[in-house]
This record gives structure tokens, C-alpha cells and sequence, in this order.
């Protein structure tokens, strides 16, 4: 299951490659039937932002939109006024296919950096994918793998509320860092949703999900997360159970990126106890998520906890308070670092599992943080040393 879980959605495929290129479908086209329109997103903070970025973050002030056209392959980022032109022909084309002013048509792009889009053929591709529009399983399961890149699998989620549902899609697998992960996510809904409640809903999902994985420390142009809402089901959902709800969508779909990491054979996940906030754990996770030698030597099934501790050390004191000799450090439940000093023997830590579980305890307050990472492999760097940009 997967967008079309939701009532009231549809989904269409097509292939929109130049001619002579892949006959793999690479667009996906998402219509929401209504009766709401509802449509709100969280973007990359990066500088650089791609043109469908820039034209979708516009058109959703008001908080609503029709439909979402996405295509794979082209990010259409760093492409000045005519990438931004680009995205416009795609939601004018999908709206005139549907019915509906560009304006209510939010557009997303994944793949190379640097590259206007070749338009002709994704312009055919949109005609073709609103011709196929469907609420089937099998055009959600399509739509989700139409939106891939380097991703191994596709990634989605559905969930059933109190007489509502909702359903979503994720593509991402490299490029991933705190503050949301190189990826397009759509997330649709047949609750009763205003927009002011779905941004409010969508912004807290996402800081404890995609704000808190990191693959390799690298921030995207293109990193869109969408939740749309048709309101079909005819239920106003209890505000408590739709957070909840959509914080689990988003924190699954998350960490099957994780999961996913180019090359990656372990997932591995950051817990960070006994800070003095959430802020000083949260930058404590991090610090370490993004250390490369640490990531290494979980490739090579080493619980090397020097290299835990060395990482947290880099973060200020003005950023997170503690006592170095009162921080613990466990690899799957052996506590190899004990008060800054070598704990139980490491070679107890079993390593022969796809899941890593470094738990921090800082000893100096009440508050956590989770950041989930993955290792680093021979595999990733073939992958990027191949991967044209």
C-alpha cells in the first residue's frame, strides 16, 4: 500500500526520458479527488534550492493544492529562470490536463544537479500519466517506484487512523543529513485536515524523522516533503491521534531511507540519555552520526567507542554541558565505555547484525535525542565516484 491508501487520491505513471534513454518510468503524477484540497510542505533550508522547490514553496502559502507532478533524474536545481520556467510548464501542462490553474499543481524533481530538464518527452509523460490515473494498489506500488533514483527499493507506509487513513512514499538512499535528507516524500490523507493543522502536524513529524538521519552528510537541493489531504473519509481526526499518526509515517519512511543508504550493510541508531536539553543531546547525535571513522569501523563490525567519545568531545560546552569522565557508552547493550574509561570488553558486542544501537549517556540531565545513520562502505564511494553530477 502506498499513496492511494488514502480515499480520494489517484496516481498515474509514464516514462519521460529523451528519446534513446531508459524505459524505466520516471514520473509520477498524484491528483487528490477531493473534497478538500489541502496540500502543505516542509523544504531543504539549503541556499541552493531547485527551481520545483522554489515554485511548490510558493504556491502552498495558502495551503492548498490539486495535485503533484514528480519526476526522477533530473533535479532541475541550479538551472536560474529557465529551470524555474521548466517547473512551471510542468504544473501548467498537469493542470490543463486536469483542470486546474498551475497554481494549484506543486511540482517535484530528484536526480543529477546542474542540468536543465529535457521537456518535450516529460511534458508527453504527464498527458500519459494523467490518461492512467488510477486508485489501485498496483498504481500506488508504481508511482513509488517511478520516483527512485539510486534507491535499491521503494519505500512506503500505510496506517489507519480512527475511520481515516493514510498512506506515503519516500525515494532517498544517498545525499542524506539533519535537516531533512535528499528525498521526495508525499504523504496523503482522507482525514479532515485544515492547512494551518497540517503544517503545524507536519513540521513536529518531521523534526523528530527526516531532521534527525544522516547518511553521509550531505544536504540536497530538492528535498521536498509533502502531506496532502482529500478529506473523503469524512472524519475530523483527534488532533493527539493524527500527530501521532503522521509522526510514525514519517519517522518509518525515514528510517527505510536509512535503511537503504548507498552501499550500506548496518543501520545504525544514535541515543543520546542524560543531557542537560533536547538541543545538547540533539547536537551530541549528531556529532557523532557524522563521524566518518566511526562509520567505518561499524562497517568493519568494530564497536571502536574511542571514536564515539573523541566525536562528542568536538561539541562546545556552550552547546552541551557534561563531564567527560561521567559519560557511558554501550554498543547492543554492552556498556564498553564506563564514566570516560574502558568498560565491559568490546569483543562481547555482537556486530553481526544489520542494526548498530550506540546508546550515550551523558550523565548531566533528564533530556534525549535519536539520530539514526548507517555505515560507510567500499560500496558508497563506488556508487558516487560513479554517479554523474
Amino acid at each position: 500500500m502506498s499513496i492511494t491508501y488514502a480515499a480520494g487520491f489517484q496516481t498515474g505513471t509514464a516514462i519521460a526520458h529523451r528519446p534513446g534513454g531508459s524505459r524505466r518510468r520516471n514520473l509520477a503524477l498524484v491528483v487528490n479527488k477531493g473534497p478538500m484540497d489541502t496540500a502543505v510542505g516542509v523544504f531543504t533550508p539549503n541556499r541552493f534550492r531547485a527551481a520545483p522547490v522554489i515554485w511548490t514553496s510558493r504556491i502552498l502559502e495558502e495551503g492548498r493544492a490539486g495535485a503533484v507532478v514528480i519526476n526522477s533524474g533530473n533535479a532541475n536545481a541550479c538551472t536560474g529562470s529557465e529551470g524555474l520556467d521548466q517547473a512551471k510548464a510542468m504544473a501548467e501542462r498537469t493542470g490543463r490536463n486536469l483542470g486546474l490553474p498551475a497554481e494549484q499543481v506543486a511540482v517535484c524533481s530528484t536526480g543529477i544537479i546542474g542540468h536543465l530538464l529535457h521537456l518535450d518527452p516529460i511534458l508527453a509523460g504527464i498527458d500519459q500519466a494523467a490518461q492512467e490515473l488510477s486508485t489501485s494498489q498496483e498504481a500506488g506500488e508504481a508511482a513509488a517506484k517511478a520516483i527512485l533514483t539510486t534507491d535499491t527499493c521503494t519505500k512506503t507506509v500505510a496506517l489507519d487512523g480512527s475511520g481515516w487513513r493514510l498512506g506515503g512514499m519516500v525515494k532517498g538512499s544517498g545525499m542524506i543529513a539533519p535537516q531533512l535528507a535528499t528525498m521526495i516524500c508525499l504523504i496523503t490523507t482522507d482525514a479532515i485536515v485544515e492547512p494551518d493543522q497540517a503544517r503545524r502536524a507536519l513540521s513536529e513529524a518531521c523534526r523528530l524523522s527526516f531532521n534527525r538521519i544522516d547518511v553521509d552528510g550531505c544536504m540536497s537541493t530538492n528535498d521536498t516533503v509533502l502531506l496532502m489531504a482529500s478529506g473523503a473519509s469524512g472524519v475530523r481526526p483527534d488532533p493527539v491521534e493524527f500527530q501521532e499518526l503522521l509522526s510514525q509515517a514519517c519517522g518509518e519512511l525515514s528510517r527505510r531511507i536509512v535503511a537503504d543508504g548507498e552501499g550500506s550493510r548496518h543501520r545504525i541508531r544514535i541515543q543520546v540519555d542524560g543531557a542537560g536539553n533536547e538541543d545538547a543531546a540533539l547536537a551530541c547525535a549528531r556529532a557523532v552520526s557524522g563521524s566518518t571513522l566511526l562509520k567505518c569501523a561499524v562497517a568493519g563490525e568494530d564497536p571502536n567507542w574511542g571514536r564515539v567519545v573523541a566525536s562528542l568531545g568536538t561539541v562546545p560546552v556552550s552547546t552541551a554541558a557534561y563531564d567527560p569522565d561521567h559519560v557511558d557508552v554501550s554498543f547492543n547493550g554492552v556498556k564498553v565505555c564506563q564514566g570516560g574509561r574502558p568498560g565491559q570488553d568490546p569483543s562481547l558486542v555482537d556486530m553481526h547484525v544489520p542494526e548498530v544501537h550506540i546508546d550515550i549517556d551523558l550523565g548531566h540531565g533528564d533530556s534525549q535525542a535519536t539520530v539514526w545513520t548507517d555505515d560507510l562502505t567500499h560500496e558508497y564511494v563506488t556508487i558516487n565516484a560513479d554517479y554523474h553530477t
